[in-house]
């Protein structure tokens, strides 16, 4: 029983350092580069009403775990505001990992349901893992989710919405034993 404060404030440091980033101005840039490169992901910039980019995600744990992140929001690719991302999880997991991800609003009606105040996805919704190649490496479960199988194949599978979102995600650093997103809740503070 000991080991539950130790197991705790290992996690928060984790995730600390996993958040700690310097210049997020141009974070935000290079983070919306990574994910335009990608062929998976490039018509969704086209095509999206809007979307969330979060730069860096600092997620950890040792059975109760926790991930969190800043980010920014996009309606018609002008900044509408900002947004948090926060999720706690309990069960096996393992580690901690800092990816990036960004959400795409297919229309009007997904932006306003994500901009509500405070949204929680659902453990139905999965995420397509990117690289920073040009072409997506492998999705999470969820028979809407498309991926690249990469270049030696050259088949692109169609990746899709679900109910009015698509989620990609571009791992930065670390191993963890879990990668879901179901659960994360965000909260949403417009520009001013």
């Amino acid at each position: 029983m000991k080991l539950i404060p130790f197991k705790l404030a290992l996690l928060f440091t984790i995730l600390l350092l996993l958040i700690s980033s310097n210049a997020m101005a141009d974070k935000y840039s290079d983070t919306i580069d990574v994910f335009i490169k990608s062929d998976a992901v490039k018509p969704f910039f086209n095509e999206a009403y809007g979307y969330a980019v979060f730069p860096r995600v600092g997620k950890g744990g040792i059975i109760l775990g926790g991930a969190y992140g800043a980010g920014r929001v996009f309606k018609q690719r002008s900044i509408s505001g900002t947004a948090a991302l926060m999720k706690i999880s309990v069960g096996f997991q393992l580690g901690g990992q800092a990816f990036s991800e960004i959400i795409f609003f297919e229309d009007k009606r997904a932006y306003n349901e994500f901009t509500s105040g405070t949204f929680e996805f659902d453990g139905s919704l999965s995420a397509v893992l990117i690289t920073t190649a040009a072409q997506a490496q492998a999705g999470t479960q969820g028979s809407s989710a498309g991926v690249s199988l990469g270049p030696a194949t050259g088949t692109q599978a169609e990746a899709n919405y679900t109910k009015g979102m698509a989620v990609f995600i571009h791992t930065l650093g670390g191993l963890m034993y879990e990668m879901s997103i179901g659960g994360q809740k965000f909260s949403f503070t417009p520009a001013k």
